[in-house]
């Protein structure tokens, strides 16, 4: 079964270019330097699992033409991995069931505080479109031929989710440190899709460096920068990288298996 890893989104928390048309230090002539907000999707046969839900998740679907969706998990309760989450309740009207939604406590209830109408009946004419599940350390899909498997990150002040898919691809858009302890949740990677904010240091993700020495332990066949900030343009970022190591861009795929 051939399942594909896609990149919705690959830019930091406002985009490239930015909403008054600033694309800092990347070159607007360079299609892969347009980077909407983070997300991504899990595609398999009629499945698709998407992992947050950006302010620009409308367009990520239209510009991938995804027409269908199965279950959304979430990282973490920030406003770019959330804010587009009423755009998906076009796959209620669709469908006429609720989506399943997937986040540990804090996300979860940061959803029920700030979206209620999701998942709550707050009026006689919108119906609920989502219902909470209960993020577990491992779940199945397609007859267990999908495992969706989770462990929390630090993301500054916050922990975030970093999920892998059959062993084989870590996601983790928004982190800062990984505990020793969950490096065996990493081993024999093909993909680790991972932060990488921008060269200088930040309190809330990884920076170059950090990633790079990070990647010498965890050892991942391929690893795949996102989360990139208007100060990183494509190009100049790909030439310093070492050859195993490349920036993400929209649409980006990755072959699982």
């Amino acid at each position: 079964m051939r399942i594909v890893f896609t990149i919705l989104g690959s830019g930091s928390s406002l985009g490239v270019p930015r909403i008054d048309g600033n694309f800092g230090k990347c070159n607007p002539k360079n299609k892969k330097n347009f980077r909407t907000r983070c997300s991504a999707i899990l595609s398999a046969k009629n499945f698709n699992l998407l992992i947050d839900s950006s302010p620009d998740i409308r367009q990520q679907f239209l510009k991938n033409k995804i027409k269908s969706l199965n279950c959304v998990f979430y990282t973490h309760e920030h406003a770019d991995q959330t804010h587009g989450i009423n755009d998906l309740r076009f796959f209620y009207l669709k469908n006429r069931r609720q989506i399943p939604v997937y986040a540990n406590k804090s996300t979860a209830k940061f959803l029920l505080n700030s979206f209620k109408y999701c998942f709550k009946k707050t009026s006689n004419f919108y119906p609920p479109i989502m219902i909470l599940k209960n993020l577990k350390k491992k779940h199945l899909f397609l007859k267990n031929q999908i495992k969706i498997t989770s462990f929390e990150v630090e993301h500054g002040a916050i922990n975030s989710v970093c999920y892998t898919v059959n062993n084989k691809l870590a996601y983790a858009s928004d982190v800062s440190f990984i505990k020793k302890k969950n490096y065996s949740n990493l081993n024999n990677l093909k993909y680790f899709v991972v932060d990488c904010l921008r060269e200088e240091s930040h309190p809330s993700h990884f920076n170059l460096e950090k990633i790079l020495n990070l990647i010498k332990f965890i050892k991942p066949k391929y690893t795949v920068l996102t989360n990139l900030h208007s100060s990183l343009d494509y190009e100049k970022l790909k030439s310093k990288l070492p050859k195993n190591v490349f920036p993400a861009y929209d649409g980006m795929k990755l072959i699982i298996n």
